[in-house]
């Protein structure tokens, strides 16, 4: 039990990162398929808006509990969050225009597609908030 904790300890951000991820990926999912299936939204409409509501999950859980980042004042928020945005924002651009090509041109299944840009959005996003967002002051 020890070893284990140690390991958590360890790695305690890549750990925390993923069950948070998994958790933003399930936002993503229920808000992107509530959107094209249940609003009928166009695929890359439902996409934006779902893109948006897991970055505000995302940033509110990964400052929290992934970095422990616990600095709310607004001097520290304001250029964390828009660093976090505009590193999700790459990431979202490419998720968009891979599901626009995949989907709406080739005529790819939209969950398979949802699935594998997912994963490379999940990796992505790590590397951001680890070097860009989250550093830790030295």
């Amino acid at each position: 039990m020890k070893a284990i904790k140690e390991l958590i300890d360890k790695y305690w951000d890549v750990v925390s990162y993923l069950f948070f991820g998994v958790l933003t990926t399930a936002v993503d999912y229920i808000v992107s398929f509530a959107c094209h299936d249940g609003l009928h939204l166009s695929p890359t409409i439902s996409t934006v808006i779902a893109w948006a509501a897991a970055v505000v999950f995302a940033y509110l859980t990964n400052k929290s509990w992934v970095f422990k980042s616990r600095d709310w004042r607004p001097k520290t928020i304001f250029p964390e969050f828009a660093k976090f945005t505009l590193s999700r924002a790459g990431s979202g651009f490419l998720v968009t225009i891979s599901i626009t090509i995949t989907v709406e041109i080739l005529g790819w299944n939209f969950l398979l597609m949802k699935i594998i840009t997912s994963v490379v959005n999940i990796v992505l996003n790590y590397v951001f908030s680890k070097l860009l967002v989250f550093k830790k002051k030295k």
